[in-house]
């Protein structure tokens, strides 16, 4: 049976990579999106280019009111599409970078990366658990900062530490229904993530280059294969772990 994987926040950079990693491995998508419908829409073509199946739905993952609609919706899309009541993997992608200092940061940035990095992969789970098939595998998305510091992350990575937490107990919690549950952390990563700061600011490229043991920032095309191979057979003995894919960053 073909594996089904719910990756949120799917539009763009990382998630869109993994999505299409995972359809080239064999595998279908339910990709959502925050606002970039057409980004959404272009990343779904692309899947049915590679002869797999992808939806994409709206949802805001840092809006724990809409989580309930949200699972009403994806398990008519599962009926419809795929004649399936579940799907196998989920892989809490989404989140957006709000950087500052200590003392700068205000309480509505800290309120948002919150509701967004932590709140929402907690709820957000806890809302699809009824369709997520016995034996699948869950995949949340870290950082390398939670290992490394770097001015001005403090509050981004805070709540990074809390979803490696979060794994551990997610893997114990559903261990008896063959629920697989890992920590994904990248380096930084030359995408359009936090404005693209990396991707688009040579002077910051290369500070996190010069902290690279590989000499150079990452590619999405180094993080999503990863990921997808975490959802492989292969690996099913990987459990609540946290695993840095950064090229040796800050070593």
């Amino acid at each position: 049976m073909t594996k089904i994987a719910l990756v949120t926040g799917a539009s763009r950079g990382l998630g869109r990579n993994t999505a299409l990693s995972i359809a080239r491995g064999g595998g279908d998508v339910v990709l959502t999106y925050q606002s970039r419908a057409e980004d959404a829409d272009a990343a779904v073509a692309e899947i049915g280019k590679l002869g797999r199946q992808a939806v994409a739905l709206q949802l805001d993952t840092g809006d724990v009111a809409s989580f309930a609609r949200f699972t009403e919706r994806l398990g008519t899309v599962l009926r419809e599409t795929w004649q399936r009541e579940t799907f196998d993997h989920l892989v809490n992608n989404a989140g957006h970078g709000d950087y500052a200092l200590i003392g700068h940061t205000t309480e509505a940035q800290f309120d948002r990366l919150v509701d967004v990095h932590f709140k929402g992969v907690y709820f957000l789970t806890q809302a699809l658990l009824p369709l997520i098939a016995d034996g699948g595998r869950i995949v949340n998305l870290s950082s390398g900062l939670t290992r490394t510091s770097f001015p001005g992350y403090a509050a981004y990575a805070a709540v990074k530490g809390a979803v490696e937490v979060l794994t551990r107990y997610m893997a114990k919690e559903l261990g008896s229904r063959g629920i697989v549950v890992n920590t994904v952390a990248p380096g930084a990563i030359e995408t359009d993530f936090g404005g693209g700061a990396v991707r688009d600011n040579p002077e910051i490229n290369k500070v996190f280059a010069d902290m690279t043991a590989l000499g150079r920032v990452g590619l999405p095309d180094d993080i999503g294969p990863m990921i997808a191979s975490l959802l492989s057979e292969d690996n099913r003995w990987i459990n609540a772990q946290r695993i840095e894919v950064s090229g040796g960053q800050g070593i």
